[in-house]
């Protein structure tokens, strides 16, 4: 990960650009504030896209995963929907400094009640905070412990969302704890949201699980596949 100054994009005080993928992808972030984690590229990894796919990120932060797929697996149009304004002006800024302002649109608003039309979306993707309101330590930095903990949003609703923002047949692209797996896929069901695809993380060989890695189809018919494991942090590197 390199960082960097650009002339072209207006930097806060506490902002810098780092550059991923070889410099293809550059973004801005916080300095010491919340920044994407290894998690979002894995899940960008994961997800099925197939071309020209209209693809929404709900809970989008500074527009990473978005800007994975339009640059490596050709999705048409990208939404992002952030309800901190601080970080869906990095997602914009992004945007533009990625060259996507025609293909990737920053939605700002609340999980619980999208603005956006129902059935609109083929695949709606989500890294969702991992920890439940009253589990653990919150972070004194609110950006990362609306990231980490539910504390705007439940795994409810961001499951009611993704059922009214996808077409039928559509799919929803999630990462989740290892430990927390039997309770998403359950949940995944009560809103019609049939599993089709899950993937398990592993930090090494030797390892327990840490992650997985889910794939639901709205309306989807049973049929699950286990793909083969993940090792540590895949074909990237932070």
């Amino acid at each position: 990960m390199k960082s960097s100054k650009s002339p072209e994009i207006k930097l806060r005080p506490d902002e810098c650009i780092d550059q991923f993928m070889e410099g293809r992808l550059k973004l801005i972030q916080s300095k010491d504030g919340y920044r994407f984690s290894i998690d979002a590229v894995l899940l960008s990894e994961f997800v099925t896209i197939r071309p020209e796919d209209v693809v929404v990120d709900i809970g989008t932060g500074c527009g990473v995963i978005l800007l994975i797929l339009l640059l490596t697996k050709l999705a048409g149009h990208a939404f992002g929907l952030e309800i901190q304004e601080e970080l869906a002006a990095q997602a914009q800024r992004n945007a533009a400094l990625n060259g996507f302002e025609d293909k990737m649109g920053i939605i700002i608003g609340d999980i619980k009640n999208p603005p956006m039309i129902k059935q609109f979306a083929d695949v709606v993707i989500c890294n969702p905070p991992y920890r439940k309101a009253e589990s653990g330590r919150i972070n004194p930095d609110q950006r990362r412990a609306i990231a980490r903990h539910e504390i705007l949003v439940s795994i409810d609703d961001i499951l009611r969302a993704a059922g009214n923002l996808l077409r039928k047949k559509g799919r929803l692209a999630m990462i989740y704890p290892s430990v927390r797996l039997v309770d998403i896929l359950l949940r995944m069901r009560r809103f019609d949201l049939e599993p089709k695809k899950v993937r398990i993380n592993y930090p090494g060989l030797q390892s327990g699980a840490r992650l997985a890695l889910i794939e639901a189809v709205l309306g989807g018919k049973p049929g699950l596949e286990i793909c083969p494991p993940l090792l540590g942090q895949g074909n990237f590197s932070i």
